[in-house]
Formats: structure tokens, sequence, C-alpha cells
């Protein structure tokens, strides 16, 4: 017996195993496509690449183009080569590679962010294919085995596998037999629709409320390919002085709130984002004197597996694996180890407000920017370039027991080794306002921005996260702000209109940010 007879336990569904190529046949130019995968992790990659090598080998750029409706990231082998060759109209709700970026930026892919709890529950309400039905017309799943009931056993993450199984006409399931299976790792609930949703029984990171499969409707399963190709996982470096400074900052606010009384020794459950600032967080838990910790969060990264080894986390619960290769191979070797201290969940349920809030989650994610007042932009460069998309992050940071985001004071420009700040008078997209955020830090120093008035909080802001480069600019911005606001009867939060974005002004114009003599 194959691999795949094996992990194919309804052995009715064998009779639709078929190449990747074959599966061609079942897509037309204008589909909705539902794709599984959260940061480059779960998602199909067979057929995707099927259907390129087909519209490239036969010269159909611009002409098979598809909407694409994935939980968060996936692989730049499958979405960045399908916008290289012109192949998304439309894309929902994060992106992530030079092509698709380049692709929205210039107006060919149309693309919407939005929060990721939201975005999964709307793709089921139907507000994304209303033309349609609210239906999608084919969904591409990558599992690690069916069961004898056709339910879908996913792989590395769950996402928005389960709305998209439950609203595709269609489905064509990708088996991946290179990795073990996932089998009792998800935890999958299928939920209600409004007005009488039930509450979510979460009341522990290690609780389950549901399945460790997606129930399927499995007459909708039109192909079965097996993949043998495993996730092109992202790489990250080792975390830089920079990073290590910021996370030692957080460290020592958190002995303090332990020792005031505010957290327990233990903390609450924590939520860390991705890049190399939250994998330096992390590492700051692997080396410091806090035990049995939990984490509630939407991906594991690397430095998670060195906070298991270390005897310091109990248990986590995400919706994503998001490992480099070389985690992946970490992971695989102590498979039925770190098996049973993760569950991974859809993204509806791990990112959902009414779990963070019950739990008391710590929310830490990176913005590109914020301004004095804290209002932070996490998807826009100058307002106006799309980057990834917004995420998560604003499912934590608005609900979290503490809202933390952290990032570089600034970073250089072309020709200016301080040419970008991250700490602005005003950004020119706000993700998260200035009621969602708790605190900021950069290698320069941590803001508690806890009960502070607007002018307390910009003073905060630049006293503790602001670059020496552009300090004493912010301090004589925002006393002239202040002065000419409260001449005015507008001083509660006062900005100067006419120079408010006179740096990122200078930016375009000049490649810097510091529009005064260096």
């Amino acid at each position: 017996m194959s691999e795949l007879e094996k992990r194919v336990r309804k052995k009715k569904l064998l009779d639709r195993v078929m190449k990747a190529e074959d599966t061609i046949k079942f897509f037309e130019n204008g589909m909705d496509l539902g794709w599984s995968g959260f940061t480059p992790v779960g998602y199909p990659k067979k057929v995707p690449i099927a259907l390129a090598d087909y519209v490239e080998e036969n010269n159909l750029q611009g002409k098979l183009r598809f909407n694409l409706f994935i939980g968060a990231s996936v692989g730049a082998e499958t979405e960045d080569r399908w916008a290289s060759l012109d192949m998304i109209d439309r894309r929902w709700p994060y992106n992530t590679g030079k092509n698709i970026q380049k692709g929205i930026n210039s107006g060919r892919i149309r693309f919407g962010s939005k929060h990721l709890s939201m975005f999964a529950q709307d793709l089921k309400y139907g507000f994304y294919t209303k033309d349609k039905g609210g239906k999608l017309d084919i969904g591409i799943i990558e599992a690690s085995g069916i069961t004898e009931d056709g339910g879908i056993i996913l792989a590395g993450s769950v996402g928005a596998a389960p709305e998209i199984v439950d609203i595709a006409d269609k489905l064509i399931i990708e088996v991946n037999t290179k990795m073990p299976s996932f089998e009792g790792m998800h935890d999958v609930l299928i939920t209600d629709m409004p007005p009488h949703r039930q509450p979510y029984l979460i009341t522990n990171v290690a609780d389950r409320i549901g399945t460790t499969y997606i129930p399927c409707d499995h007459d909708k399963i039109v192909a079965i390919v097996e993949s043998d190709l495993l996730d092109n996982g992202r790489e990250l470096t080792e975390p830089d002085e920079l990073s290590n400074t910021i996370a030692g900052h957080i460290m020592d606010f958190f002995k303090n709130e332990v020792k005031v009384g505010r957290l327990p020794e233990n903390l609450f459950p924590l939520q860390s984002g991705v890049g190399n600032i939250a994998n330096a967080i992390v590492g700051g838990f692997v080396h410091g004197d806090f035990q049995n910790l939990n984490v509630y969060t939407e991906v594991l990264q690397d430095t998670m597996l060195d906070l298991f080894d270390s005897g310091k986390l109990d248990f986590a619960s995400a919706t994503s694996l998001s490992l480099s290769p070389k985690g992946f191979k970490r992971f695989f070797d102590k498979f039925e180890e770190y098996k049973e201290r993760i569950v991974l969940r859809p993204q509806q349920i791990s990112n959902n407000p009414e779990m963070i809030r019950r739990l008391g989650c710590i929310g830490m994610n990176t913005p590109v920017e914020f301004d004095i007042y804290a209002h932070a932009n996490s998807e826009n460069v100058l307002g106006t370039r799309m980057i990834n998309g917004l995420g998560g992050s604003g499912d934590f940071e608005r609900n979290a027991y503490l809202s933390i985001m952290h990032a570089p004071s600034c970073r250089p420009s072309k020709n200016d080794e301080f040419g970008i700040t991250t700490v602005l008078p005003k950004v020119t997209h706000v993700d998260h306002t200035e009621h969602d955020i708790d605190i900021l830090v950069t290698e320069q120093g941590l803001a508690d921005l806890r009960g502070l008035a607007p002018k307390e909080r910009a003073q905060e802001v630049i006293n503790k996260c602001a670059h020496p480069a552009y300090k004493d600019y912010l301090n004589d911005y925002l006393e002239r702000a202040t002065k000419k606001g409260i001449e005015k009867g507008m001083g509660h939060e006062p900005h100067l209109l006419d120079e408010v974005y006179k740096m990122q002004f200078n930016f375009i114009e000049n490649g810097t940010m510091r529009f005064w003599e260096k």
C-alpha cells in the first residue's frame, strides 16, 4: 500500500486521484479561489505551480486571472509567481513577495487588507463573492490526510481553511506525503452564523472545543493530488544588538509589572508577531527568569521551539507553525514531543477578540511607524505604498490585556544613516489608534502610555522612544503645536497642519526625513 493510500482513509476518494496538471481542466478565467495556508505554511503547491507552468508555456499571461482568498501569506513560488505571470486580479487579505507588491502598487492587482479574524468570518458571510451568492468556485487545500468519513486533516496551519472548505463549490485536496500526518494537532470549530452564535468555551490556552479535522462534504472533492513539496518557510536572521536591546526593555518591564502585582509570576498568555524583533523577544524569555509560560498567538516561529526546549513554555496555541526550513527539521525530529504541547486553531478562533480579552493576552507586534500620540501604521509606506497588509496585529492590539508595539527608532535611507524615523508627528496611515496601544518600545527605551492624556503621551514617546537625531525637532514641534493649539482653543491633541507631514515630504523630495542641517 502506498503512503497516499494510507493517508486517504476514505477509499472511495482514491478514484479521484490525479496529477496536478490534470486539474487544469477545472479552472476558468475569473474564478474565485480559496487556498489553505497561513504565513507560508500549509498552502497548496503542486496545483498552483502546475497552473503557473500552464500559463507560462501557453503564453496566457493576463488571460487566465483569478481572485485569491487565503488566510494570510503563502509561499513565493505560488502567489508571487502568479503575480509575475499576471494571474491575480483580486487578493485578500495579506500578501508576500516583490512581484505581488509591485502588482498591487501599480494598480494591476486589486488588494484588500483586513483584520485576519474578521476576514475569515466575512468570507463565510459571503461579503467577498456577493455576485456568486457568497460561494467560492474552487478551494485548494493542503492536507496531511483524509479520515474515513472524508474529514480533511490539515498540515502545518489552519488559517481560513474551514471557511474555504465550507463555501467552495468544488475542492481539490493536495495530500502531502512528504511530511508526517498532523492528525491530533488541530482544533477545528465550524462557527455558527449570527444572531445565535454560541460562545467559544476556551478559558485555558490548552482547551479544545472542536474536531481534529475539517468536516467535509466529500462529494465536493473533484481531485486529490499527492504532494511531495515542503513549505517554503521564512528564514530569519539571528537577532541583532538592536533587537536584543528592545527585548531587554520589554523583559525589564515585565519584571516590574510582576513586582508591583499587575502580572502573575508566569505572566499571562503571550502573543508575538512575526519578524526578527519578535524572535528576539521570545529569545529573551528563553534566557530569562519566567517559568510555566503559555502562548496564545497566530504563529509559532523558530525561537518558540527554543522556549519549549528550555522547559519554560508549557503550551502554545496558534493557527500556524511559521517555521524556517531549519525550524521544520527541528520540529519533525521531535514531532511527537512538540505535538502534545501545541494546538492549531482556525484564525477566526486564534485571533478572536473574545478569547484575547478573556485570557488576558499580552500582544506584542512590530509596526512600520508610530506617531507621538501613539497611532501606528502597520502596512503602508508613506501612507500609499502597500507592503504586506494589516495581518492579525489589530486583533490583539485592540483586545489584549497589554498592547505592546516595538520597532527600531529609525532606519537608514539611501543617503542618510538616520534617514527614516519611526517616531513621527503624525503617521500618514493609521491601522492602530491611540486608543489601542499601551506600550511603545524602541532600542532607545520603553514608553508606558497607560493613563496618560494625549500631550503627556506625546512627551513620553519622544523622551523614551525617539532617536537622538530626531528628538530635538519632535520636542520643538510638540512645544509649538501645543502653544498654538491652546491659543486657538484646540489644545487637546495639537498639530501644526501646515507642518505635520513635512518629514514625509522631505523624504520624497530629498531621500531623508531630516530637513534641517545635519
